[in-house]
């Protein structure tokens, strides 16, 4: 299936990628969101717990001394320099001794602005640690005893910590969600795919019909199609029809006009002289007009539906074979490719093409006719078969070789005929689309190279 820019396939499957690939990134970032502010309060939520357990574990002795030995159940606050530390200092001058974690190896700075305390003596605020990490640390100050002497108590947390896990845990979530993304617009893709081939179907099978090689849509398709199917059907049988009825009706013109044309004819060979001369000549050309005008009718019919397929080499050795019996002194060498050369039109007018350069060539080559057949491959329509025609004979010059296009033109009267060959080949090859060129010979004579449309 084609998957090109301009494609339904492409447009649905982009449009879902760019929806899957925001709506993943708004539902990470919520998650991630969530999870910080989770995060943060867990941690300033342990960090009150640790502190009501360092207050519950410190006491003043009657002589002002603080004393205690808190085991907050954490193993960082053991270690030095983790950034997990715990202070008791002495407030009232009547209190005495400074109590610290054993992980706190020097002092823990104060905040660079004013923190008020809030109604239950506690402030938050976060500075940098001895090792420089960044703290968050929570303060209280504590009455100890009745005798209102009072100590500050203080516990930290490491913030870079806190910042690790969140980034470790938004680096997962980003991770599965791209996996669990890719994987979605993957099977995405192949249910769209899968879902638009019965289109790909009829778009082949109406190719084969354009191309001549069916008559109707083929095949099952779902329900959704099948009255698009059924619908193409009856336009293609309509179509033909038309075309039939078409044909049918300048045949019955051909015919009506036959004989009183025939009869005008005989006419002016009875009357004789000059009038009775004008009178055949222009009946002739009467005939010419009507013959000319029909074919290119039926042409213009056949070619704007449907598509014939005719195989070239077979009508092409018998119009050779006639040609070698009725010429035995000429010699026709023929060439052909190994690949069959398919035109996209009907035998008849291909043998009208074929056999009136044929003719011709015969009719003025010396001892050699050429005749060569090849195709050219193409997408689409867009392939050609090509014929070419030469012969030995004395050729047409390059300046005239316009005027033996026209209708009725002899270039030379001392052979017989009327003129019209060439102009017919060129009329027919007109019509299909096609290309025809005069020139000159490898033998000498003339070349006539007519490309027509491949089917």
């Amino acid at each position: 299936m084609n998957l090109g820019p301009r494609t339904v396939a492409f447009r649905v499957i982009a449009f879902s990628t760019v929806w899957a690939i925001i709506t993943l990134v708004i539902i990470g970032t919520v998650i991630s969101a969530l999870y910080y502010r989770s995060s943060v309060r867990s941690f300033r939520t342990l960090l009150s717990a640790h502190l009501f357990n360092l207050v519950s574990s410190v006491s003043v002795s009657d002589d002002g001394t603080l004393t205690g030995n808190p085991d907050l159940g954490d193993l960082r606050f053991s270690e030095p320099g983790s950034g997990w530390y715990w202070s008791v200092r002495p407030i009232s001058s009547s209190v005495h001794g400074d109590l610290h974690s054993p992980s706190l190896t020097g002092s823990i700075p104060a905040p660079r602005r004013a923190v008020p305390f809030d109604a239950d003596f506690r402030r938050n605020y976060r500075v940098r640690g001895p090792g420089g990490d960044r703290l968050e640390v929570l303060e209280s100050e504590v009455v100890l005893d009745t005798n209102n002497r009072v100590a500050r108590f203080l516990v930290t947390g490491n913030r870079n910590e806190l910042r690790a896990e969140i980034d470790s845990f938004q680096h997962r979530v980003y991770l599965y969600l791209s996996v669990f993304g890719i994987g979605m617009i993957l099977i995405n893709a192949i249910a769209i795919l899968l879902g638009l081939r019965p289109l790909d179907r009829v778009r082949q099978s109406l190719q084969r019909v354009r191309e001549g090689t069916a008559h109707r849509l083929d095949g099952d398709f779902p329900a959704e199609i099948k009255p698009l199917a059924a619908e193409t059907n009856a336009l293609i049988d309509n179509s033909r029809r038309m075309i039939e009825r078409s044909r049918l009706q300048v045949g019955n013109l051909a015919h009506s006009l036959k004989t009183p044309i025939a009869i005008l004819q005989n006419e002016g060979r009875a009357i004789g002289g000059r009038r009775g001369k004008l009178v055949v000549e222009q009946t002739v050309a009467m005939q010419q007009q009507v013959d000319h005008y029909l074919r290119r009718a039926r042409i213009a019919a056949q070619r704007d539906s449907i598509v014939f397929r005719t195989p070239l080499l077979q009508p092409l050795e018998r119009l050779v074979r006639v040609m070698v019996k009725l010429n035995p002194d000429i010699v026709i060498e023929l060439r052909a490719p190994e690949s069959e050369a398919v035109f996209a039109g009907e035998t008849e007018d291909f043998e009208e093409i074929a056999g009136n350069l044929l003719e011709n060539a015969m009719k003025w080559a010396r001892s050699k006719v050429s005749v060569s057949l090849r195709t050219s491959s193409g997408a689409g329509r867009d392939g050609t078969a090509t014929l070419v025609i030469e012969d030995d004979g004395p050729g047409i010059p390059a300046e005239r070789a316009h005027e033996a296009l026209k209708r009725g033109q002899r270039l030379d009267e001392t052979k017989p005929g009327s003129g019209l060959g060439l102009a017919i080949v060129s009329d027919l090859v007109e019509e299909y689309g096609g290309a025809l060129e005069l020139g000159r010979a490898e033998l000498g004579g003339l070349k006539v190279v007519v490309r027509l449309p491949a089917a």
